[in-house]
């Protein structure tokens, strides 16, 4: 089947891409000029050039094409000016919905994200019927996809769009070039760079697994229905023990409380928008975010499409591996 494919180039896309053509389908991908490519290296793969605040340029995109994994967002915890954020999350995911129903798309499979699933008050893993509003949404980047999957359902509605909505949690393993800011917490924790923590929890998943989930969703999956990908829960705490598991590293940690590190996120992020600096080490979204356990359950993906995941463990030793292969530490790494 002919398949267009956005985000291609990312940590989940890149892996969306690869499981896609192990399947057999033929792949088109759309990118933007300055696409770093690196990810799509040695690929059979055609290579389209587009953007999805462009219309016209997802229309020609899509020509000849049956299907669509639309995987592509902005993903960042702080954003200095949060307009092109929505422009691309929410009204990039508009553009491409519609002009995927002008083009007759058949099967849609839309990436969204745990971030806008709805949280337990007593911190059991929430599924996809926890309910959420706005807001309830933390930072521009939550409030930016809770946005766009609303657009996407409201399109399943209105339109009959042919689209299956996964919610990845948090994905870790090879190809996070950026890296994501898990994938820099993996980094600094196995580089013995972060010596303490904070009280909070995340679900975590091997980037591949996540890949097969959405070819799950788009051989089984329902138009409209939710399907978390994910994997294990976990304490930060429990994080990092695996990690120095894994590395050997052995030094104490310490818990720190989350209103002690609130201040400097705030003068992390004052700092950076006076001098123009990149994304701050610690964000106040960041830390608010972190005040709560991001658990979830994935029952009804293993129910209904047959999902399942390796350990968890094997998934950072993973992620560590091809961080160490690829330089992101400053000094040795070994792993047992």
């Amino acid at each position: 089947m002919k398949i267009l494919i956005t985000g291609a180039s990312g940590f989940i896309g890149s892996a969306v891409l690869r499981q896609l053509l192990q399947a057999g389908h033929d792949m088109r991908v759309l990118l933007r000029v300055n696409s770093d490519r690196r990810n799509l290296t040695g690929l059979d793969i055609e290579t389209v050039t587009g953007d999805l605040t462009m219309p016209s340029s997802l229309d020609r995109a899509l020509e000849g094409c049956e299907a669509l994994f639309h995987v592509a967002a902005d993903y960042r915890l702080w954003v200095p000016d949060p307009e092109n954020m929505y422009k691309t999350n929410v009204h990039g995911t508009r553009n491409i919905m519609l002009s995927a129903a002008k083009a007759g798309i058949k099967r849609i499979v839309y990436t969204s994200s745990v971030a806008t699933l709805g949280l337990t008050r007593n911190g059991s893993p929430a599924d996809e019927t926890t309910p959420a509003i706005l807001t309830d949404m933390i930072g521009h980047y939550k409030r930016s996809k809770f946005l766009a999957e609303a657009e996407v359902r409201r399109l399943v509605v209105e339109q009959n769009l042919p689209a299956v909505i996964v919610n990845p949690s948090t994905p870790i393993g090879p190809r996070d070039i950026k890296p994501t800011p898990t994938g820099q917490m993996i980094v600094q924790a196995a580089s013995g760079r972060m010596p303490a923590y904070v009280d909070t929890g995340l679900n975590l998943v091997h980037v591949d697994d996540v890949a097969k989930g959405h070819l799950l969703a788009f051989e089984l999956g329902v138009p409209g229905q939710r399907y978390i990908l994910g994997s294990c829960n976990m304490t930060l705490k429990e994080i990092l023990t695996e990690l120095d598991e894994i590395t050997g590293n052995q030094k104490p940690r310490f818990r720190i409380p989350h209103n002690l590190i609130l201040p400097i996120a705030y003068i992390a992020e004052a700092w950076a928008r006076l001098f123009g600096g990149g994304q701050p080490l610690v964000t106040v979204d960041g830390v608010r975010l972190a005040k709560k356990y991001m658990f979830f359950s994935t029952a009804r993906a293993k129910r209904e499409l047959g999902f399942k995941t390796i350990p968890v463990g094997q998934a950072l030793y993973d992620a560590i591996d091809w961080f160490k292969q690829n330089g992101y530490f400053k000094k040795e790494v070994t792993t047992r």
